[in-house]
């Protein structure tokens, strides 16, 4: 352990480091836990799948993450795919005046957007442009984290990427309006709220990650592969709980495979287009399939990067990426050898590259 460079920091030592508690999870987990400062960054983000088939995505950032060394500069993410198969991207920035967000708890405030809750109930409500999103969300799963909840990368642990999942699946009511055509609707909703003080380009190769929900079974999981100066070296996470009440989240208990993998024709990057996630506790198997079946983003990073940064990474050749995909997922369980139940539904993942594609 002392010769890894890119670890889960869990140790009794990290929750005192942290001022956490291994038991339980605090309101104030959520709230801002960065000064906008040079170097850090950080984001509040909701999706959720909606009843009638809408899909809906929202993040408030202090900044990109991709340019975390700049000062305070707010953006709002807006992604909304309708049934009817159309897709609205948006990204809106916001003057630095216009943002503040509490310490004891989350309530972020960026212009007339806020994004607002105590880790069971929350309120976001969100316009970008011609889209508007009201939407009131309410855990079923608890809050949950992995470990501390901490990334530590280098060899004195200084090197910091967080992660909570404050709502791992909640109930959402959602009213949302395109161009004045007004939608009321429920379904099944998530947020996760991260931050850091290293870039993330600096310090991770590449993520899948991915939620969902399917019969009784709610899951989280995500497989992140450090950068090459920090020897490649996965951090595997893995949450799955049934009816409400967590079954399984020790890493060391989880296998990840990629299958069916292809090259997208949108960013070069090689793809999976099934991952699966095998979890072992005691003679219970479970076995966890994320499958495409469409893309709802490609992008390239270095089409978002401008001026004298697009022609210094052009000359770098960065292709970092992001994709991500609908699909389907199944969570089965065997008994030793034998299967005893197994249910599907939809669901939502991603695909970050922040490094050129390895073998795999």
């Amino acid at each position: 352990m002392a010769d890894t460079l890119a670890m889960i920091a869990k140790a009794p030592a990290d929750f005192e480091r942290f001022g956490l508690s291994p038991t339980s999870i605090a309101p104030w987990e959520d709230g801002a836990r960065t000064d906008a400062s040079a170097g850090t960054y950080e984001w509040w983000y909701f999706d959720a799948h909606l009843a009638d088939e809408a899909k809906l995505v929202v993040t408030f950032m202090d900044k990109d993450f991709a340019d975390p060394e700049k000062p305070l500069a707010p953006l709002l993410r807006l992604n909304l795919d309708l049934a009817d198969g159309r897709h609205f991207e948006k990204v809106v920035h916001h003057p630095p005046g216009e943002w503040s967000a509490a310490k004891d708890h989350a309530d972020v405030r960026l212009g007339g957007n806020r994004f607002a809750g105590d880790l069971h109930h929350y309120r976001i409500e969100a316009t970008a442009e011609e889209i508007s999103v009201d939407v009131s969300l309410t855990g079923e799963v608890p809050p949950w984290r992995p470990g501390t909840g901490y990334m530590l990368f280098g060899a004195d642990r200084s090197l910091e990427f967080a992660w909570l999942p404050a709502v791992p699946q909640g109930a959402v009511n959602v009213t949302y309006s395109v161009d004045g055509e007004r939608h009321e609707t429920t379904g099944v909703g998530y947020h996760d709220h991260n931050w850091g003080n290293v870039g993330l380009m600096k310090v991770v190769h590449d993520w899948y990650w991915a939620r969902g929900q399917a019969g009784p079974y709610s899951v989280i999981a995500s497989y992140i592969t450090s950068a090459e100066k920090y020897g490649f070296e996965p951090l595997p996470i893995f949450m799955l709980a049934r009816d409400n009440v967590v079954v399984g989240d020790d890493p060391a208990n989880v296998t990840f495979e990629r299958e069916g993998v292809y090259t997208d024709q949108t960013t070069g990057e090689p793809v999976a287009a099934t991952t699966r996630y095998t979890y072992r506790a005691g003679e219970d198997r479970y076995v966890v399939s994320f499958t495409r079946t469409q893309d709802l983003e490609a992008d390239r990073m270095i089409d978002n990067i401008k001026g004298i940064k697009h022609l210094a990474a052009k000359l770098a050749h960065f292709d970092g990426a992001y994709l991500r995909f609908a699909g389907d997922l199944e969570i089965a369980r065997y008994s030793g050898d034998e299967l005893v139940e197994t249910h599907k539904d939809d669901a939502i993942w991603e695909l970050m590259y922040f490094g050129h594609a390895r073998d795999q």
